[in-house]
């Protein structure tokens, strides 16, 4: 939960440099690799800064029990999971509440993307596993299930790319840290479709004006652009330079 919990630590210098080094403009590392898993039909690991998530795409596939299946269309099913050893302190391997909703928030982000309606009665089944957490799985991980997706061969009407901006020190900056997540302001993970110029996703953890939500959300579109970028290197790499590294 946000909400500018006390820490002695400076998340944001004198000379607008963040507690990681960062500008309050400049996103985490980003790479991702398409292919990575031989028993899945699509799949793409991703570190977005030290963020270590793999995603894994099944399917189209029948649907078990058959009246779970839609006639009209196909379903698409996610669920995001935390590994034991992806927190400092060891997490019960049991889904949580907070796994729970990310799995629909994902989902949900997924959708406005995914072209379910070529494969009625079959359901596309979406593994997203966080071998290591910093701060901002859910965005990391819907880059990485978007990836996953266009790996196994799923129509798309567009990736979905995801970024989140934030308020620390009073201050909108891009691509939330762990730290910063934990004693800032304001999160906003944002999930957007680059291409039709769609958002898909918007939650917001802390309060902002008006001027500072429209803000944040500006900031965290163009972090949705940059991790793009890096969605199609990767698929690029898997499929036409045959450079996968």
């Amino acid at each position: 939960m946000m909400g500018g919990r006390e820490s002695n630590l400076v998340l944001l210098d004198e000379n607008g440099i963040r507690c990681d080094g960062r500008k309050i403009d400049q996103p985490r590392r980003i790479s991702i690799k398409a292919g990575v898993l031989n028993n899945a039909n699509g799949s793409a690991y991703i570190e977005f800064g030290d963020n270590k998530i793999l995603a894994g795409v099944y399917g189209p596939r029948d649907v078990h029990p058959k009246h779970m299946s839609d006639s009209d269309t196909g379903i698409l099913r996610c669920r995001y999971h935390m590994t034991p050893f992806s927190v400092g302190e060891r997490k019960n391997p049991a889904p949580s509440r907070r796994e729970i909703e990310i799995s629909k928030v994902i989902k949900e982000a997924l959708l406005p993307a995914v072209m379910l309606e070529k494969f009625p009665r079959t359901a596309v089944d979406v593994y997203l596993e966080v071998l290591q957490a910093d701060g901002g799985t859910r965005c990391a991980a819907l880059d990485a299930a978007s990836v996953a997706l266009a790996d196994a061969g799923i129509p798309m009407r567009d990736m979905v790319s995801a970024c989140a901006a934030g308020k620390v020190a009073d201050t909108v900056v891009l691509d939330v840290n762990n730290e910063e997540d934990q004693a800032g302001q304001a999160d906003m993970p944002v999930g957007y479709m680059p291409n039709l110029d769609q958002v898909t996703l918007v939650q917001l953890d802390g309060v902002l004006s008006s001027l500072e939500y429209k803000k944040c959300l500006d900031v965290a579109i163009k972090g949705c652009k940059i991790a793009y970028e890096e969605q199609k290197r990767a698929l690029h790499a898997r499929y036409f330079t045959g450079d996968e590294s």
